[in-house]
């Protein structure tokens, strides 16, 4: 029997949480035997249906997590738990557990001080009290070897992919719109600052570009960033958190896609750019020159100017037409459908 710990279905979608439903999504349709168990607070009740998901014990977040779940495991005979989101009960033996990234030890300032240190007590027991590790990149798992000492048989990568629903969609009404596009939120290492800087260099002299932004600018797990000053700039609209149906229509019209990340596991977002035919512009960090190899412009995420200076090369078409056939090339490569298979071939 095998059990996948649903937490995620209580939280608001980010890339973790995308992993989950996906996988979940796939796993269920190779066993249908598979039962997922979530606290009581659920936000994602679509998928919580299409899970046929069970609520169990009376706490939510944590808490449910190390006390509830596992309570409710041992009266089904400790069976297999697989945890797709980083966390997982400490003290329950039989499980996996995905690790998406370490972000937390090289990006500290990052994070709210209650987030380090429950992730600094977490994530070493975690690893240490599960069977095996999921993560989404060789980077990852070099990371996760480098701070934790594991052995490399006891980790294995099972890459991000993209939804289906992510495919061109033309809109006359922002294809009349010259503009970049970033997701962001106000974590420290998606260099949001840097962007803002950036963009503030190319619009002086490029009045007919927009930047718009998408994401989440309030959160209590980072550190605050002071963006106010940028709020008023005329050709930065803040477009706070949007749909799927619409993130792909922003996605599709765009002349290019913004993610000069600092660290990255893995990166779904410009691959999501990607299938809907974006040009897009990452940094040469973290996982992502794995990820997207030569389909993707590559910026200094610490210069301003390399940031800058690739902003533009995206308003040139021929630099656009190039990238967009490499999208095609570099999409093939992810599938949430042959990920599921992986995991469950490992089980």
């Amino acid at each position: 029997m095998i059990i996948i710990n649903s937490r995620f279905l209580t939280q608001s979608v980010t890339g973790v949480q995308r992993y989950a439903i996906e996988l979940s999504l796939r796993l269920k349709q190779l066993d249908p035997s598979i039962e997922f168990v979530c606290p009581g607070n659920v936000v994602q009740h679509d998928i919580f249906e299409q899970l046929n998901a069970k609520i169990t014990g009376k706490r939510t977040g944590h808490l449910w997590e190390q006390i509830d779940l596992p309570q409710y495991l041992k009266k089904q005979g400790n069976p297999l738990l697989l945890n797709l989101c980083n966390t997982a009960p400490i003290c329950y033996k039989n499980k996996t557990v995905t690790i998406h990234d370490v972000a937390f030890n090289v990006y500290p300032k990052t994070y709210s001080k209650s987030f380090l240190y429950l992730y600094k007590f977490l994530i070493p027991n975690i690893i240490k009290t599960s069977g095996h590790i999921f993560t989404v990149s060789n980077f990852s798992k070099q990371e996760i070897i480098r701070f934790y000492k594991v052995s490399e048989e006891k980790i294995s990568v099972v890459y991000n992919a993209v939804n289906d629903s992510f495919k061109p969609v033309y809109d006359p009404d922002l294809r009349n719109i010259k503009y970049l596009l970033a997701v962001s939120s106000l974590n420290h290492r998606k260099n949001l600052t840097a962007i803002l800087q950036a963009f503030n260099i190319i619009s002086a002299k490029n009045k007919d570009i927009q930047l718009y932004l998408i994401g989440d600018l309030e959160t209590k797990s980072f550190t605050k960033i002071d963006i106010s000053e940028y709020l008023q700039h005329p050709q930065i609209k803040i477009l706070g958190r949007v749909p799927d149906s619409e993130l792909i229509k922003y996605y599709s019209n765009a002349k290019g896609f913004l993610y000069p990340s600092l660290y990255e596991g893995f990166g779904i977002p410009p691959l999501e750019a990607q299938n809907c035919a974006c040009p897009v512009l990452v940094s040469n960090a973290g996982s992502l020159p794995e990820i997207f190899r030569d389909s993707a412009l590559f910026c200094d995420p610490f210069s301003i100017d390399s940031i800058a200076a690739n902003m533009l090369k995206l308003l040139d078409d021929n630099v656009c037409e190039l990238l967009k056939a490499k999208n095609k090339q570099n999409i093939t490569r992810f599938s949430w459908k042959q990920s599921a298979m992986d995991i469950f071939n490992s089980l």
